[in-house]
């Protein structure tokens, strides 16, 4: 028996096979990769590799067997991921995995924008397969934000159109963490886990974080939705996403990425990781 992994040289991949080692033996850790070489240095440990690819289900043969857990985190192809996740369902369901848990999204069926779509597709696929499940509806990364900090830096602003909504972010660590906790214990089966940060905060507040640790002037400069989409196809993003995360922004102001039930602190046995740390993080790195 195995805990497998896909996607798991992924940014949060990586973080749960890390997780993982702290855990179990490397022996009892797969992890599922596109391209091995990129898992080098797990294998170097002792993690097993299978290499296979979501648009290839042939490939995901022999990626499970009977009594493993898999972890099966999302895709990063909007509007692929439907098919995709359903392969990785049916070759889990085939092997008669002991647990099929999912990185969905905050809010699960309450999940009402564009990108939450394919999220409701796959829950309900993990549901029907009759596998043991259970749901990790992760809430936005702090690192959303943060990894994206040259042009605000440059520009002296967080621009956004979510006016004034909150997000209940946390870091990617965060919910890596939360995800070994549910691979290595007992008792998730059913479970479905709605995992943010513990405090809300909005944009205008992120804004001030980021001033008071650079010392620069920064504003939230807060835009309606189509100029937002103008703005990101304006750098470079295809428009069909652009068009989704503008979409977010709408649902940010009306509140679906701010709840704080607090599943993912207990989860980790921990406080989530604040915005401020994240950016301070950022900053240094």
């Amino acid at each position: 028996m195995s805990i497998v992994v896909t996607g798991a040289t992924g940014h949060l991949g990586r973080l749960v096979v890390e997780g993982l080692l702290e855990k179990v033996p490397a022996d009892q850790i797969t992890a599922v990769v596109r391209d091995t070489a990129k898992a080098a240095d797990f294998a170097d440990r002792g993690v097993r590799l299978h290499e296979a690819d979501y648009n290839r289900p042939e490939t995901l043969s022999g990626a499970f067997a009977a009594g493993d857990k898999v972890l099966l985190i999302s895709g990063s192809e909007v509007g692929q991921r439907g098919p995709q996740h359903q392969a990785v369902v049916d070759a889990a369901k085939e092997a008669g995995v002991a647990l099929l848990a999912y990185t969905s999204i905050l809010g699960g069926p309450a999940a009402d924008f564009t990108l939450a779509d394919e999220h409701h597709v796959t829950e309900k696929a993990v549901t029907d397969s009759g596998l043991p499940y259970a749901l990790l509806r992760n809430g936005w990364y702090n690192e959303n934000y943060t990894e994206n900090l040259a042009p605000v830096l440059e520009h002296g602003a967080v621009v956004g159109a979510a006016g004034e909504g909150r997000v209940a972010s946390a870091s990617r660590a965060d919910y890596a963490a939360a995800a070994v906790a549910v691979l290595t214990g007992e008792g998730h089966e059913g479970k479905a886990y709605e995992l943010s940060g513990d405090t809300a905060w909005s944009f205008a507040e992120y804004a001030e974080v980021v001033a008071g640790q650079t010392g620069k002037e920064i504003v939230y400069g807060a835009v309606s939705p189509a100029e937002y989409q103008t703005i990101l196809t304006g750098a470079g993003v295809p428009e069909p996403l652009a068009a989704a995360l503008s979409d977010v922004e709408v649902a940010i102001e009306r509140g679906r990425l701010a709840a704080t039930p607090g599943d993912l602190s207990r989860l980790i046995g921990r406080p989530t990781t604040p915005i401020a740390d994240s950016v301070a993080a950022a900053l240094k790195g």
